[in-house]
């Protein structure tokens, strides 16, 4: 660390103090985070098999859902093994990997929820220029520049954290390391800090999520001039993006728009952010698609049909 600190471990308060409480949560979000990985690596390996997926959207939609299990995996199975332990503790060293990783994962997918809504809006408002703009070049450096655009932004966060000084409290009141509860337990002033996170992480968020917004109503709009069965298809895909936005920018905007001064983690937000939506994900996408769907359909057809030969 930059500075000079004398905390060299931090104590994790977790989300549950009682132990029976804790050992039912730790099967809850065991379920939940199972369902993470086999939904999202499902829709990762069908996109990859199947040949009739092989439109941008759904090259777009597996690194989408690649991003989704190392975001929640970031988080997730430590804190599963912490719901089991007495005392909760997580090196300095690795406090400051997992806000890295927590914020590079999620910005990554903020990019990719960006880059989708532009693949659908130059579906749907120039379909006669798609295939020459969302050529298979262009989307693999639109990919490489949101992994890109995940790194600078969490290059940013550590720099920061590395300025901090712990001198005094080590107990995190969290269930995992992130920026602002690691303020709270600085021995500096960190007024300067905050305003550049809430710059990086809060006003991006809200630039971010308005320019979706924008863009979904220019979709929306251009939907007019296309026939009923095409209006149907678009509203099917285009609802499929909007709720996995919702989901993933109303908490973080509620969380990184509020001044540090007076924050105050709201822990069952950061659990809904962090566990649940990598979760509903693959659902949202598949159970509002149906070449996703059939695509499925097929692919473990042949493999039960395979096994039996």
């Amino acid at each position: 660390m930059a500075s000079t600190n004398n905390v060299t471990e931090l104590i994790i308060v977790g989300l549950f103090q009682d132990p029976e409480v804790q050992r039912g949560c730790f099967v809850v979000f065991l379920l939940v985070y199972l369902a993470t990985v086999v939904g999202n690596g499902l829709i990762v390996l069908t996109v990859n098999v199947s040949k009739s997926l092989r439109s941008p959207m759904y090259f777009f939609l597996s690194y989408l859902s690649l991003v989704e299990i190392t975001y929640s995996s970031t988080v997730v199975p430590k804190f599963m093994t912490d719901l089991l332990a007495k005392i909760k503790t997580i090196s300095l060293e690795g406090c400051v990997a997992q806000i890295f990783f927590f914020h590079f994962f999620g910005v990554t997918e903020i990019f990719l929820l960006t880059v989708m809504a532009y693949d659908r809006y130059v579906a749907i408002c120039k379909p006669l220029h798609y295939t020459t703009i969302m050529s298979r070049s262009v989307c693999r450096l639109l990919v490489a520049g949101s992994w890109l655009g995940g790194f600078f932004h969490s290059m940013v966060q550590i720099i920061i954290t590395l300025q901090l000084s712990f001198c005094g409290p080590n107990v995190i009141d969290h269930y995992f390391c992130d920026l602002h509860p690691l303020f709270k337990l600085s021995c500096t002033d960190t007024s300067v800090e905050g305003v550049i996170v809430l710059a990086n992480s809060g006003l991006f968020s809200i630039f971010s999520f308005l320019l979706l917004v924008s863009s979904y109503i220019v979709i929306l709009y251009n939907l007019r001039n296309h026939s009923a069965e095409g209006r149907r298809k678009a509203l099917s895909t285009c609802a499929s993006h909007i709720t996995v936005v919702l989901l993933f920018f109303g908490p973080a905007i509620f969380l990184y728009m509020r001044p540090p001064s007076t924050f105050t983690e709201d822990k069952l937000v950061a659990v809904f952010y962090t566990v649940v939506t990598p979760m509903l994900n693959p659902i949202i996408y598949t159970l509002r698609n149906a070449e996703v769907k059939n695509a499925m359909r097929k692919l473990w057809g042949k493999r039960m049909n395979s096994g039996r030969d």
